[in-house]
């Protein structure tokens, strides 16, 4: 009963991409670039808890560092997904 109904839905489901460095040399650029924004956009960027290795991270602090990686990771999906469906990746 239950695959019946998701079977509609696992048809129109596009195909993953399995990882390779090609991937993940596009999520690293992704992230370097968010990281980028952040630093440029975020007005207290180094208030909060601070990490292990700052100037690694450009000053940031912990907060600000999870926002732009989980940004980077958001634009990373989206750029895998795109380069994917265009047979780049």
């Amino acid at each position: 009963m239950i695959a019946s109904l998701f079977s509609p839905v696992l048809a129109v489901t596009p195909a993953t991409i399995s990882w390779s460095p090609k991937v993940a040399l596009v999520m690293i650029v992704a992230n370097v670039i968010a990281i980028a924004i952040g630093k440029a956009t975020i007005q207290k960027p180094d208030v909060g808890l601070k990490l292990p290795s700052a100037n690694l991270f450009g000053g940031l602090s912990h907060g600000a560092m999870l926002g732009t990686l989980s940004l980077g990771h958001i634009l990373g999906l989206g750029a895998i997904q795109g380069l994917a469906s265009r047979g780049v990746l």
